[in-house]
């Protein structure tokens, strides 16, 4: 096996634009220079995952996860980093350079990518079956034809079919290079008591599973025997690469219809997706006949807030299914119910009408839920108060779980219309129902709470979410002391007093590091420009002063090493930006010259003027944003997971001023700032050290004191009146607004 190259890495980087890459996953709207959406990382109602395309950055507000396009896809799909960087490479035409890997690196390659692998070569050897075997033709495809599927739906779902054998999949896999574990661990074959292998799915006609970034993750199989004794249907079990309840039939062929239509139609099978989807009917989904998950209900409300339920007119179906429409209500989705005509389900109606009929009778009979329900419900009770009673406290319930007031109260206007009650005890009730949710959530959290902290103390190796898939020895030493990462605990409190103000020029470093911030002068007074990086360099070295906080120390090294690669980015970025410039200056001189309003050579010149300085404007603003976060956007999709996420807090996160430095900085943004707040934050570091320096000696003296080492107590005395000498100096500094420092010579 091989690992892509350092330079395809940068091209990948380069090519990726995170908003495309995190729309493939989550239905995005713009505000402001963003983009948000729902968190498809945990289960929330109200947008607050937020992209920043300038940046390169997505970020959850409320639970805390987003990274770089890499990590989002890590972490979304549960793969390693060099299969992002595939993913990306494909998406974006890259052609991938690549290098053999080591043993070692060869022996840590994950499950998942095993599963993933051994899943694709699957199906395609289903669907050669389905195409290329006399047994596929007359026995697979002819079923499909026969269930009225045409070739096209058949590609569009990667339809295939298994050899009726109990082993013609496993040898055939064996033969190719495929081990007996991962036959067995994606589910493809099982053992029997004796321990023989066979093949799960053989004679059946196969319908793969993808996940939403277009993986195949699992099959379902249809058995086309008559015997009672054969089950209808068999699936994949659960997985590495598997969970049943988090997955959605359909829903990468769909999601793009579900954004464009801004609404989702739920169905049940594999066949009513298929059917429906060849009709024309293209944003629909299936849970594959399980009963609706909370992780199946986000998937879907990553794309959007309206669903229609389709049922047949089983009422015992119905029925049974009603709760799963309640989850729907808690996520707080506008949920609508289709009940086709007797005898019919979505395969057969889509099957026997055209789209125009079907859109038709959609339009026209899609019914809200509590309407729906209230109706289903009643039927046959209204003679039986008992029943009816328990009938409207089912669908207070239901009522009581929609997160939006105003809709609360138009379903209980209506439920008091449909129920002939009084509005007055529907709404009592309500609030009683709501009041005892309420409690019962409050339980829940505690009980999630109480089992969190169990965990928290049992030495959980996990930081915010970042998953351990680094394989550089620098990663291994860091997971041996996670918390030196982020909150100082299992550090020295020398250590971790020290760690905001490291923090603080990192911060500086990754965002502004190839930044101008003033001048220095060499042996011949001849003036040079220096950049934040080489400053901080400068400075800290002067005072033999290092990072102390191990994650610091080294995402500073790696900063100081890609700095030395900007020189060669800039000129390539600067030629682009150039060649941009150009194309656009004389499209709109040509726009000038033609246009009749500029009737006159004082009009042309004017105009021409015009357009010089916004394209000046345009140039500087290009180069500017070639210049920020460079160093940040490259180490925000490092392999190390431990880099990559602190690269992007620190990118990500907005700066806040105190109270003095806004009043003193008026509304200056940042970057103009620089030659003030780069040398006041080295300032603060240094001063740092030099008070945990007084404490430590002052802890020396008292100790030299109390064993009467009287030459120790002298010395600690004059040292310590040294460092607050240092000190005061340093307060002196740190006491102006601003800081303007004077041309230094190095």
């Amino acid at each position: 096996m091989k690992r892509i190259d350092h330079d395809t890495v940068q091209k990948i980087i380069d090519a990726t634009d995170i908003v495309e890459v995190v729309s493939d996953f989550v239905s995005l709207k713009r505000r402001g220079a963003n983009y948000i959406g729902l968190c498809p990382f945990h289960n929330e109602r109200t947008p607050s995952f937020s992209v920043s395309k300038s940046k390169g950055l997505c970020k959850c507000f409320s639970c805390g996860k987003g990274g770089s396009a890499i990590g989002f896809l890590m972490e979304h799909e549960q793969i390693s980093y060099y299969e992002a960087l595939r993913y990306l490479a494909k998406k974006y035409n890259i052609e991938i350079q690549e290098r053999e890997l080591t043993d070692v690196e060869r022996e840590k390659e994950s499950e998942r990518e095993a599963l993933m692998a051994i899943n694709e070569w699957a199906m395609n050897k289903f669907q050669h079956n389905l195409a290329n075997t006399e047994e596929g033709r007359t026995i697979g495809y002819s079923y499909f034809v026969e269930r009225g599927i045409n070739d096209r739906s058949i590609e569009k779902y990667k339809l295939g079919y298994a050899i009726d054998s109990p082993d013609a999949l496993s040898s055939a896999a064996k033969q190719d290079g495929y081990t007996e574990r991962y036959l067995e661990a994606s589910g493809l074959c099982s053992r029997t008591e004796r321990g023989t292998l066979y093949d799960r799915f053989k004679g059946r006609v196969i319908y793969p599973v993808f996940g939403v970034s277009g993986k195949v993750v699992a099959f379902g199989g249809r058995t086309l025997k008559k015997e009672k004794t054969v089950a209808k249907y068999v699936n994949s079990p659960e997985s590495a690469l598997y969970h049943k309840s988090n997955e959605l039939y359909g829903l990468f062929q769909a999601k793009g219809a579900i954004v464009r239509k801004n609404k989702c139609i739920l169905v049940e099978g594999y066949m009513d997706v298929i059917s429906m989807y060849q009709i024309g009917i293209e944003n629909v989904v299936a849970s594959s006949g399980t009963s609706l998950t909370d992780g199946q209900i986000r998937l879907i409300h990553r794309f959007t807030s309206n669903v229609t339920v389709i049922y047949d007119s089983d009422p015992a179906g119905i029925k049974a299914s009603l709760r799963g429409i309640d989850m729907l209500l808690t996520e707080g989705m506008n949920v609508k119910v289709l009940l086709l005509p007797d005898g019919d389900d979505p395969d057969s109606f889509a099957q026997s009408h055209t789209l125009e009929q079907v859109e038709r009778y959609i339009d026209e009979n899609e019914t809200d839920f509590i309407t729906f329900k209230t109706r289903i419900l009643l039927q046959g009770v209204n003679n039986d108060p008992t029943r009816r009673a328990s009938v409207i406290s089912d669908i207070i319930r239901s009522i009581a779980v929609i997160p939006d007031a105003i809709k609360r109260q138009v379903y209980v206007q209506e439920c008091s219309r449909m129920l002939d009650m009084s509005e007055k005890v529907l709404s009592l009730e309500l609030s009683k129902t709501m009041a005892g949710n309420r409690e019962k959530e409050y339980t829940k959290q505690q009980r999630q709470q109480a089992v969190r902290s169990i965990e928290s103390n049992t030495g959980d190796n996990v930081i915010a979410g970042v998953t351990q898939q680094d394989d550089s020895r620098e990663a291994q030493d860091l997971m041996s002391n996670p918390r030196a990462v982020d909150s100082g605990s299992q550090v020295s409190p020398y250590q971790s007093a020290l760690m905001p103000y490291e923090r603080e020029i990192l911060r500086y470093v990754l965002k502004f590091g190839v930044f101008y911030l003033c001048d220095y002068y060499d042996i011949d007074d001849t003036p040079r420009p220096m950049s934040v990086v080489e400053y901080i360099t400068s400075d800290l070295e002067c005072d033999n002063i290092s990072f102390q906080t191990p994650l610091f120390l080294k995402v500073w090294k790696m900063a100081v090493e890609i700095y030395k690669t900007w020189t060669d980015y800039q000129k390539r970025g600067i030629e682009e930006i150039d060649k941009e410039i150009a194309v656009m200056r004389e499209r709109e001189l040509e726009s000038i010259r033609t246009n009749p309003k500029y009737n006159d050579l004082n009009k042309i010149k004017r105009a021409e003027k015009a357009l010089e300085a916004t394209i000046e404007e345009n140039r500087l603003k290009a180069i500017y944003n070639l210049q920020l976060n460079y160093i940040g956007r490259i180490l925000s999709n490092d392999a190390n997971s431990y880099v990559r996420n602190l690269a992007a807090d620190l990118i990500s996160n907005k700066y806040k001023l105190s109270r003095l430095h806004t009043q003193s900085a008026g509304n200056k943004p940042e970057h103009e700032r620089l030659p003030e707040i780069v040398p006041r934050a080295i300032y603060e570091l240094k001063n740092k050290i030099i008070d945990n320096r007084i404490s430590e000696t002052g802890v020396k003296m008292a100790h030299a004191y109390s064993t009467g080492d009287n030459e120790t107590v002298m010395a600690c005395m004059r040292q310590i009146q040294e460092l607050k000498n240092i000190a005061s100096e340093y307060a002196r500094v740190l006491g102006d607004r601003v800081i303007n420092p004077a041309p230094i010579h190095r």
